[in-house]
């Protein structure tokens, strides 16, 4: 090998050194600007997971809202038919209806007419 030879060849590998140290940039350029979009991507999925969980918390906040109001329609409705069974079961002793045969009765008998009739 000439003094030329071995000096291009000792630039050679200066050069192919450096490039290498290009290319270790670029693959930390690389790993960097993927770690960013990972983060990124992290960053977004973690909003959009708050943003589900704080959906279905106010949707089980209406639900549980709706239920009370329900119970408590429930509640007055049956307090609204224990009262009507109370006047009901008072009112029976009272009650003509109640005490003529229905058997022997002819559906014309029960018209309103025929009842302001009989309680003449």
């Amino acid at each position: 090998m000439s003094d030329c030879d071995s000096s291009c060849h000792s630039h050679q590998k200066d050069f192919n050194h450096i490039c290498e140290g290009c290319e270790g940039s670029d693959d930390g350029d690389r790993r960097l600007k993927r770690r960013e979009k990972n983060r990124v991507a992290a960053q977004k999925s973690r909003k959009r997971q708050t943003q589900r969980a704080d959906l279905l918390h106010e949707a089980c906040e209406l639900l549980e809202q709706r239920n009370r109001k329900l119970k408590r329609e429930v509640d007055s409705l049956s307090e609204e038919q224990r009262r009507l069974t109370e006047a009901l079961r008072a009112h029976e002793p009272f009650c003509p209806i109640m005490h003529c045969s229905f058997a022997s009765s002819t559906s014309s008998s029960l018209q309103p007419d025929s009842m302001a009739a009989r309680s003449v």
